[in-house]
């Protein structure tokens, strides 16, 4: 690949061990291209895409740079990021088996390294979501599918964007789509206290069924769907939190001006979805507000967003756990996540200065924020 990554050896160890690492993929081939670019260094030419659609396939998982946490208290955390370069076009079910092997071989990069605590990004907390037991033997290793702190920045964001927007949260009818996964019945738990009504949408009608008489139990008003399409209409707020390869979520007709989290990595929404009245943002981000240092230097492109030092909620868990010195699988099985487990984790971040990300979607910013490293307004 050129050349390697600065003070991990061949086994991918760290003199001293590691407080976490972050498994994570890469969601297109633009991404990707950009991360082989990092590794092979400036002074060779990009390929192009058609060498790295044929390159990438052949790479096996690999830490590919050290990151480094400061929290506002002073205190500080190492890790590395492990790419398990599953490839973008093959993150569906047709490719399962491969997708398992390479998060495993990711999760054995990460034991061999002395990794405290393990972030599971993406595509790879779906996989591994309640089947813990198909990882490697851990040895001192813990695994996190960091989907807890996923769904606090969910929830916060919606609270922001209701706020932003002048809406009633207890007057507003809310769709989940991907209901019966991790961070979908997560967000469901959280938000279903608050709102008037509750939608689920999943592929899976009988954990639907389950989830619904659940929050039945709990004195809120639900009603479970198949297909979101049937409900789309009726809710005021939409959190689209379906298992998807591609972003190829289309929605049909959604209620006037309504507010949708598109919560997805990969994103849910297809580009060809007809939203242009809906209020969309991007949602599960967290910000590190005490600093993030890359070695080599991977930033704008491991955290690819208008503002510095965000990071998707999954792996900023095991970062804000690695701050704390709680070197615990915090997140595991699918179904568990609950409010108060979502509170516990909200807090710990919060001590350590990481909080939600400001909001932003496709189109661009969507709040004006203070920059915390420059004091300028932006957005």
């Amino acid at each position: 690949m050129g050349r390697s990554t600065a003070g991990v050896g061949r086994s991918g160890a760290l003199d001293g061990g590691l407080d976490f690492a972050l498994i994570g993929h890469q969601e297109s081939w633009r991404a990707a291209a950009e991360v082989l670019a990092v590794l092979r260094g400036p002074e060779h030419t990009p390929l192009p895409e058609d060498e790295i659609r044929e390159i990438v396939p052949w790479i096996p998982p690999r830490t590919v740079c050290h990151v480094e946490v400061e929290s506002i208290g002073g205190a500080k955390a190492r890790g590395v990021y492990i790419d398990s370069f599953i490839p973008p076009d093959r993150l569906g079910s047709a490719h399962m088996h491969e997708s398992v092997a390479r998060v495993r071989g990711a999760a054995a990069c990460a034991i061999r390294a002395g990794a405290k605590v393990v972030s599971l990004g993406g595509f790879s907390s779906i996989l591994f979501e309640g089947n813990f037991d198909q990882l490697p033997e851990r040895h001192d290793t813990v695994f996190t599918t960091g989907n807890s702190l996923t769904v606090a920045f969910i929830v916060q964001g919606i609270r922001k964007m209701c706020a932003l927007e002048g809406r009633s949260l207890r007057r507003a009818t809310l769709l989940v789509v991907g209901a019966t996964g991790d961070v979908g019945s997560g967000c469901a738990r959280c938000l279903a206290p608050y709102v008037k009504r509750v939608l689920l949408s999943a592929r899976n009608v009988e954990r639907l069924r389950r989830l619904g008489s659940e929050l039945e139990a709990d004195g809120i008003q639900v009603e479970i769907a198949g297909a979101g399409e049937r409900f789309s209409t009726e809710a005021d707020i939409v959190i689209c939190a379906a298992s998807l390869a591609t972003p190829s979520l289309l929605l049909g007709r959604v209620a006037r001006d309504a507010i949708i989290c598109d919560a997805g990595y990969p994103k849910n929404l297809s580009p060809d979805a007809e939203l242009r009245k809906a209020r969309i943002f991007f949602g599960g981000l967290g910000q590190i507000t005490g600093g993030m240092k890359f070695a080599p230097d991977f930033r704008g492109v491991l955290n690819r967003h208008p503002f510095p030092d965000v990071v998707h909620g999954c792996l900023l868990e095991g970062m804000a756990l690695a701050l704390e010195r709680r070197f615990e699988p915090f997140s595991q099985g699918r179904g568990s996540i609950t409010p108060q487990r979502v509170a516990e984790i909200e807090a710990v971040a919060a001590r350590h200065g990481i909080y939600l990300a400001p909001l932003y979607n496709g189109d661009g910013v969507i709040e004006h924020v203070c920059d915390y490293e420059t004091g300028l307004l932006r957005g």
